[in-house]
């Protein structure tokens, strides 16, 4: 197999090139005639935060300094809305159903599958990967509907993530639900749960009483997933128990995609106020990891963790929740 250049991200492969296959601008998103009756749904399920001031970020040992996940600091949030789990697959085909959208993943014609979960007949296919992570093969025909390549389906995952969704999807998605994407303040802060300064959502042990709240690697990676968790792949959107706020999945399962353009100065150029990271540097922040991670090479299934990925990225490990103002 030939290795294809592009930069790694965390447990999340993106590209370094972007396709001469241009990106269709979400303004040009046709407007279903029941786009009115599609928003009220979508907002009723979501959940009303009251914001407030909560420390954000970390400087704890086991964090990512290079990431930028600290100076933590005291930051002030207006009140929002966001959805209590991940968008499903369920959620993601009535807007395809309704505006006829192409995700980049289908009109670039492949994205990122993790190695384990490829069939033998789809593996002997696969010519490139990223030399500095080996384990992402890029597969023709993985796409949202085909999550493991073409020989694969959504069967039995309705109420599963979507994934191979990019940044620009996600905004898709989001102007036709009338909603955003969270800022990484908001997302952090939904993430915590009302819980000040722990390690993830339920408190500071990742499994407590022996009990397993999230959905990440067990075993030796990326060669062994034992699954002590119950998935290799991607969980329900509600597998587990919530976070003191009533959200799903806000850590594990897979990585979402916030507003914010990354910048591993974060904590130190953004307001305290809202923050958000609004210059443009090329990539966008995601947060929560995957259940691709393992405190031996991804230690960001925490809630101060965050890492970033181009716009243009899809892989079999990355989806998106919404947000939207009161």
């Amino acid at each position: 197999m030939r290795q294809l250049q592009v930069r790694p991200s965390c447990c999340a492969a993106g590209r370094e090139i972007v396709s001469d296959k241009t990106v269709r601008d979400t303004k040009e998103l046709p407007s279903p005639t029941n786009a009115a009756k599609s928003r009220e749904h979508i907002r009723a399920k979501m959940v009303r935060l009251a914001g407030g001031t909560f420390r954000m970020g970390t400087d704890a040992a086991e964090s990512f300094p290079e990431d930028g996940e600290g100076p933590p600091r005291w930051v002030t949030l207006k009140p929002f809305l966001i959805s209590p789990h991940a968008v499903t697959n369920h959620e993601f085909s009535q807007f395809v159903e309704q505006t006829g959208y192409r995700t980049e993943a289908e009109r670039f014609g492949w994205s990122f599958v993790f190695h384990m979960l490829v069939s033998q007949e789809t593996r002997r296919k696969v010519t490139q990967f990223p030399p500095q992570t080996p384990w992402w093969l890029v597969v023709h025909g993985a796409n949202w509907l085909h999550p493991e390549g073409p020989d694969s389906s959504l069967a039995n995952r309705s109420d599963h993530p979507v994934v191979h969704i990019s940044w620009n999807d996600a905004a898709a998605y989001c102007l036709w639900a009338g909603v955003r994407l969270p800022t990484e303040a908001e997302w952090e802060f939904a993430a915590r749960g009302g819980l000040a300064e722990a390690t993830y959502p339920w408190g500071n042990e990742l499994t407590p009483g022996g009990e397993h709240r999230c959905n990440i690697w067990q075993g030796e990676f990326p060669i062994e997933n034992r699954a002590d968790d119950g998935y290799i792949s991607t969980a329900p959107v509600q597998a587990y128990q919530p976070n003191g706020y009533g959200l799903f999945n806000m850590v594990g399962n897979v990585w979402e995609w916030c507003a914010d353009w990354f910048s591993a100065d974060y904590h130190r150029i953004t307001s305290i106020e809202s923050p958000y990271g609004s210059e443009p540097t090329g990539s966008r922040s995601i947060r929560g990891g995957s259940y691709l991670c393992h405190d031996s090479y991804c230690n960001r299934y925490r809630t101060a963790a965050r890492s970033k990925n181009t716009p243009d990225s899809s892989t079999g490990n990355m989806g998106f929740r919404i947000a939207a103002s009161v």
